[in-house]
């Protein structure tokens, strides 16, 4: 349950222009409620405590961190086709801002792949951050989304569209192709996903 000491009232001009809803407090002693994600923030009079099971979104909400951060993705599958899960770690020079891991469903290694890119940049743009230097060890989504690589599939171009989309929001961005042992992090919490399932 992260605990955020701040300015209540920037807190919440923050969340409202990120276009969620705020509500009253439900005791005395709480100034404003919003929930968000699978989360709700509690603001007192100088700390916001969020509550819920995946806080990681609200938190970069509030927090809209800023500047240039590193970006680690990756897919893993059991089978291709077969059950799915991603990893993904954004770091800055203050060490891992946040980082995780979880199944989504069942598809192709590199639909995965895609799955994961589109989470790690959804997260930093929603923790403020204005520059990214994107890594993961698929040389074929790299590529792609570099436009060095045509994408014949139109599933795989659909989320080559995506990303694309949420790369243009940052001010700056690279995309890297690295070795499995660079992206070891993001291919560990992929892999833990499956047996927390």
């Amino acid at each position: 349950m992260p605990v955020l000491n701040c300015d209540v009232e920037q807190a919440r001009e923050r969340l409202e222009s990120a276009g969620v809803e705020i509500s009253p407090g439900n005791t005395d002693h709480e100034r404003w409620r919003a929930s968000y994600e699978g989360a709700t923030a509690v603001a007192y009079d100088d700390k916001v405590v969020i509550q819920g099971s995946d806080p990681a979104r609200l938190q970069a909400l509030l927090e809209g961190e800023g500047g240039r951060a590193h970006v680690y993705f990756d897919g893993a599958c059991r089978g291709n086709p077969g059950e799915a899960a991603i990893g993904w770690v954004i770091v800055t020079d203050g060490g891992i801002v946040t980082e995780g891991g979880e199944r989504v469903g069942r598809m192709t290694n590199n639909a995965a792949e895609y799955e994961a890119l589109l989470k790690a940049l959804t997260l930093a743009a929603e923790y403020g951050f204005e520059e990214v230097e994107v890594r993961g060890d698929s040389e074929l989504i790299v590529k792609q989304v570099r436009g060095e690589y045509d994408t014949n599939d139109p599933d795989l171009r659909e989320y080559r569209v995506r990303v694309r989309e949420l790369l243009s929001e940052f001010e700056d961005w690279s995309l890297s192709h690295v070795p499995r042992d660079i992206n070891e992090r993001a291919d560990k919490l992929a892999n833990e996903a499956f047996e927390d399932g």
